[in-house]
């Protein structure tokens, strides 16, 4: 793609990598065929390739865009399908995160737009004030069905309950059960501790079970991802940032083999802290973390599953998030450790495309997001499983609003096999009747 930027926007960091990625693209379309929103919409403005133009043309003429490219531009789910399919290698990913930080800091939204995205972006990363939030939208689901839009939209996400705080997130170490293979640290997550506090729980009973010793540093709470993907880097850096020198420490300190990721949608940004904080004085111990991540199932296909020890055989649908088919590339490690464990594994038809939950998206483009959902599910249920699996906890989130079917985490299922708990909404599965939970053996704190 040919460019036309001066020579005083080329001084400029972000134009330069703004044009070099420009460049590589040929136009040649193959974008469109994967991309969820262009194959909802049918607009090209809403298609990766129709993105790209108008990103190329945001930063040549440089300024405020216009609404119009806000719009598109807001439109996008980063689910980078458009990655996988490109034959040219058009980093899609870091031009559209540049184009988004480029909107927040020169366009003007309008006043409930631009407090509901402050809302979301401060309430979301933090615990305690999500808790009280959620503890609100409880008072008020009933009357979800007479709320329209993106409140309403919000109020159906909203949990029946919320559950208390885990014992497990608290800092500390979880020592391995027997000789002590490997040595990691645990990212907690910032909306997972709240909305599903089992899968830090199943995956630190999982890794204790295998020989790994477990840390959760104080301050290694939010990588940053649901405000980098917003363009409000300046929180996003400030959590990142947070988080790397907690874990830092620790790698100074006692050291560490690994940095787990559980939730897809954050390994693909912690794997992304050396392009983040590039040229920045944590670039070096950014690039240290980055290469330490691993999500849980890469960890596990690494180091071995063990036998399982309970009657498996039962049918998962694998549901594998965009971040980690598109953002992190890993296809095989969940879908072999769930067969090893023994569970009947099938394809859901489709599976490149989103669910439709992609960060902050179902909130703020929820008539969009409702629509790939739908289609999300119709195509699990054809496969009829007797419960679905996923790797990342707002896909999770999402496809349960629109099914009756049970979705858990991956490591849930693997822990259960293994010797954990049953997992919570499992109880009343035909599938997996005769199987009470089996005790919790806390690692110790």
């Amino acid at each position: 793609m040919q460019t036309n930027f001066t020579l005083a926007q080329l001084a400029k960091p972000e134009v330069q990598e703004a044009e070099r990625i420009l460049r590589k693209c040929v136009h040649c379309g193959f974008c469109t065929a994967t991309c969820p929103t262009y194959i909802t919409l049918g607009d090209e403005l809403d298609s990766p390739r129709g993105r790209i133009y108008q990103i190329k043309d945001m930063f040549e003429k440089g300024g405020p865009p216009s609404p119009k490219v806000v719009k598109h531009i807001d439109r996008c789910l980063s689910c980078l399908s458009c990655m996988t399919t490109c034959p040219s290698g058009v980093d899609y990913m870091h031009l559209i995160d540049r184009g988004r930080e480029h909107i927040e800091k020169t366009h003007t939204r309008s006043p409930v737009d631009r407090h509901l995205r402050d809302l979301l972006a401060r309430v979301l990363p933090n615990p305690r004030l999500f808790r009280l939030a959620l503890l609100g939208a409880w008072v008020a689901r009933p009357f979800r069905n007479l709320i329209p839009g993106r409140i309403g939209a919000m109020l159906h996400l909203a949990p029946k309950s919320v559950p208390g705080p885990s014992p497990f997130d608290r800092p500390g170490v979880y020592p391995a059960e027997g000789v002590r293979k490997k040595r990691v640290a645990l990212l907690i997550g910032c909306a997972q501790q709240v909305l599903a506090p089992q899968i830090n729980e199943a995956t630190i009973r999982l890794l204790n079970r295998h020989g790994v010793e477990v840390v959760v540093s104080k301050g290694a709470d939010c990588c940053g991802a649901l405000t980098h993907h917003m363009g409000k880097t300046d929180l996003s850096h400030g959590s990142a940032a947070s988080t790397i020198a907690a874990w830092v420490r620790e790698i100074d300190g006692n050291g560490l083999d690994a940095v787990i990721i559980n939730a897809s949608g954050c390994g693909t940004t912690v794997k992304d802290y050396g392009h983040m904080f590039a040229g920045d004085a944590l670039e070096a111990d950014a690039k240290r973390v980055a290469a330490l991540a691993r999500d849980v199932t890469e960890f596990l296909a690494e180091i071995g599953l063990t036998e399982p020890t309970r009657r498996t055989g039962q049918v998962i649908a694998y549901h594998s998030a965009c971040s980690m088919q598109h953002g992190q590339r890993i296809k095989d490690p969940p879908r072999a450790l769930l067969r090893t464990a023994g569970f009947e594994v099938r394809e859901i038809p489709e599976g490149h495309i989103c669910c439709g939950s992609a960060g902050t998206y179902n909130m703020l483009q929820p008539e969009l997001s409702e629509a790939l959902r739908d289609r999300k599910v119709r195509n699990i249920e054809s496969t009829e499983p007797d419960a679905v699996a996923a790797g990342n906890l707002g896909c999770i989130t999402q496809i349960a609003t629109g099914t009756g079917i049970p979705i858990v985490h991956t490591v849930e299922l693997l822990d259960w096999a293994t010797g954990g708990p049953l997992p919570g909404g499992l109880e009343e599965s035909e599938a997996f009747a005769g199987w009470p939970p089996a005790a919790h053996t806390r690692a110790a704190e």
